[in-house]
């Protein structure tokens, strides 16, 4: 089967028509144009293809046979067929990157699969950033391979962590946080990670991230260093002397080094906070500080997430 992809932007073309945004503006200023979405599969525009409709999209047969699963529009995922295994996939990735997990999950999509995005505007702030993902999304590290992503409060840095395994079939998500009874904004902060999470992950909510990562084969969350050195802290009632839980560190960083999982850590830079004014917050300071610079050594990627931008750590 050939697939020949004319264009992948949305309707209107990308940049859109009078879009001010800066997404459009830049792609404008570059000179770059990219067609709306039109797909031939050997020779034949896939909306011509014989088809059957499914919930946010269509099943289309290429000539040769091969089904071929289409997204509506954005935002749409088209439902796979039962036991069915395409041979190619047109699928909104800007917007529902989690779907391609999905697919991938049911056996609905496989190595031998052509995975395309269409569809693509000004959701994706540039070419480069939208190559960026693509790269994450379709052909991905396989285990084991660690990732530490590094950021201040409300960076984006866990955001960007579930965006890096969007795609993965298969993900373990260690919640390492308390779990917010009597708080209620702390309560609406962990509900919300859990609604952007896809459905089908699976939440681990424990101390023992060392086991998990011991344990895993597919890909794994850490979120996060910060809230799993505290509950360790917590349970140690060692408040008093922040550092005599070292070895429970150590723990973290022999099973990190060790695992054969493809793995990203959330942790928090607190090289760019103030000085806590008590002892006991200095040292959490500083055991949180050496924890993430043992983490980051032993990892393939590290990056610091700044207002949602990515800046590579070498």
């Amino acid at each position: 089967m050939n697939v020949e992809l004319l264009g992948t932007a949305g309707a209107r073309g990308r940049p859109e028509p009078g879009c001010r945004c800066a997404s459009c503006a830049a792609l404008r200023a570059a000179g770059g144009r990219f067609a709306p979405t039109r797909v031939l599969v050997d020779g034949v525009p896939v909306e011509d293809l014989p088809r059957r409709l499914v919930s946010g999209g269509y099943e289309a047969t290429a000539p040769d046979g091969g089904a071929i699963l289409v997204a509506a529009g954005p935002d749409a995922a088209p439902e796979p067929g039962p036991g069915t295994e395409y041979a190619a996939v047109l699928l909104d990735l800007v917007g529902r990157p989690e779907h391609l997990g999905l697919l991938r999950r049911v056996g609905a999509v496989t190595a031998g699969t052509h995975v395309a995005a269409v569809h693509v505007d000004h959701r994706v702030r540039s070419s480069r950033e939208l190559g960026r993902r693509l790269d994450l999304w379709l052909e991905p590290p396989s285990g084991p391979h660690r990732t530490l992503l590094l950021g201040g409060t409300r960076s984006g840095k866990s955001a960007e962590a579930e965006l890096r395994l969007a795609a993965e079939p298969d993900v373990t998500y260690i919640a390492t946080g308390r779990t917010g009874s009597g708080d209620a904004e702390w309560t609406a902060r962990v509900t919300a990670h859990r609604e952007r999470r896809p459905a089908w992950w699976t939440t681990v909510e424990t101390r023992d991230a060392a086991g998990v990562l011991r344990a895993a084969r597919g890909a794994v969350l850490l979120d996060g260093l910060g809230s799993w050195l505290t509950s360790v802290i917590d349970a140690a009632d060692a408040w008093d002397s922040p550092a005599s839980v070292a070895p429970r560190l150590d723990e973290l960083v022999d099973a990190w080094r060790a695992t054969a999982a493809r793995v990203v850590a959330v942790t928090e830079e607190v090289g760019l906070s103030l000085v806590p004014m008590t002892a006991s917050g200095r040292a959490f300071t500083d055991l949180l500080g050496h924890l993430n610079q043992r983490v980051a050594a032993e990892s393939e990627e590290a990056a610091l997430i700044v207002a949602g931008r990515i800046l590579d750590l070498p």
